[in-house]
């Protein structure tokens, strides 16, 4: 049967339908020329919590999870180990819509050129180029080619109002299983933990959230979405003597504090590089132990007092110049070695310092190299005030 005079139009002029139709997508390709990889991005599907038979609990954090793991991402890195290029992995987020991504230096710095890939959880994968790193804080800023549209940057918190028993929650490539959320508490505030130089970081965040290798540089959140610290490290269980399993977490993990990011994460941006002020002492106990009632005693303090005590001052450094003073010789008193006097810092610029832990963190977030500070310090059984210029590390 012959087809209609209608149908046979049709047929006439579907190549040139077809032409229009590609210059309408702007998709009309030149001899040679190879078709353009149209990617449409959409968040993943979002599950109907109301027909399900969970918690009001776990519904909370379920929708959290939807929210802010798009956020998150997972980072692959190229590195030469043993003359062979290997791979590694980490985690991350997304800090800025201009492709800004917060790790942990430790996780990149050995990265080879062009080297480190950022794998979205849409599928996306893209190439990540290095804007700085901080060895002192391990916290380091990528950047990606990406458009802000399709980037979700997450919120930092403010880490100075955080409690603990609070819930905490991280999201990160445990082992290469990526978008892997765990659940625990905020155990501790305030510890210290050393960077990748000799400088420590103060305020550092312990959670029982399970972290593991490959979650480093990956956000640990609070139950509003905010990113309350980066996971940075883990103690683990070194094996035991009946087995030869490798170590594994033993519940302790330790996050770098939110707002000490955004102070490193802003200069890293801005300059490439963080300044941090020095002051130069050595702490009696650089792991945040109180001081003991032997030595309150001993140095005639009040016996609630908390703070620093000095146990060395570094030659030319801002606090000999200030007038700070080594600890005196040690005695024994009931089985303790105490100094017979020392300097203790209670509070700078009227902030009370707990701890080196504490006064190292407050160092690093409010203060530039070449501020001028006021020491409250405890001397000879009675408060003094000290001011002290601030040097560079």
């Amino acid at each position: 049967m012959n087809p209609s005079p209608l149908r046979r139009l049709l047929l006439a002029l579907l190549p040139l339908l077809l032409i229009i139709f590609g210059f309408a997508l702007g998709s009309v390709l030149l001899p040679g020329q190879a078709a353009p990889v149209l990617q449409v991005i959409a968040p993943p599907p979002t599950p109907d919590f109301d027909a399900l038979e969970i918690s009001a609990a776990e519904s909370e954090i379920a929708r959290l999870y939807v929210e802010v793991s798009p956020s998150v991402v997972s980072i692959n890195v190229a590195v030469v180990q043993r003359g062979r290029v290997e791979s590694v992995s980490g985690s991350g987020f997304v800090i800025s819509d201009q492709g800004h991504v917060v790790t942990n230096t430790h996780v990149i710095e050995d990265a080879m050129r062009d080297g480190i890939e950022v794998n979205f959880l849409d599928g996306t994968i893209v190439r990540a180029q290095i804007v700085g790193m901080d060895r002192d804080s391990d916290l380091a800023v990528l950047q990606v080619s990406t458009p802000p549209e399709q980037l979700r940057p997450l919120v930092l918190a403010d880490s100075d109002r955080l409690v603990i028993g609070q819930t905490a929650l991280a999201i990160g490539s445990p082992f290469g299983q990526r978008w892997t959320l765990t659940r625990g508490i905020i155990s501790a505030l305030d510890r210290t933990i050393q960077g990748l130089n000799r400088f420590s970081i103060g305020s550092v965040i312990q959670t029982d959230a399970a972290i593991n290798q490959g979650n480093s540089g990956g956000p640990l959140f609070n139950l509003r979405g905010e990113v309350i610290g980066v996971n940075s490290q883990i103690v683990t269980e070194p094996p035991s003597r009946l087995s030869r399993s490798i170590p594994g977490n033993a519940g302790v993990g330790f996050a770098i504090p939110a707002n000490l990011v955004r102070r490193v994460v802003d200069d890293l941006i801005r300059d490439g590089e963080v300044r941090y002020s020095f002051l130069g002492i050595t702490a009696l106990s650089d792991e945040g132990r109180p001081i003991t009632l032997n030595q309150m005693e001993t140095l005639n303090l009040p016996n609630n007092l908390r703070g620093v005590l000095v146990a060395a001052v570094s030659p030319d450094s801002p606090a000999e110049r200030a007038g700070l003073r080594d600890m005196g010789r040690s005695v024994r008193v009931r089985g303790e070695q105490v100094p017979s006097s020392a300097d203790i810092i209670t509070a700078i610029d009227g902030t009370p310092v707990h701890d080196m832990s504490s006064l190292i963190s407050w160092l690093a977030i409010h203060t530039r190299p070449g501020d001028e500070v006021t020491l409250s310090i405890w001397r000879d059984g009675a408060p003094i005030s000290m001011p002290v210029t601030l040097g560079e590390r």
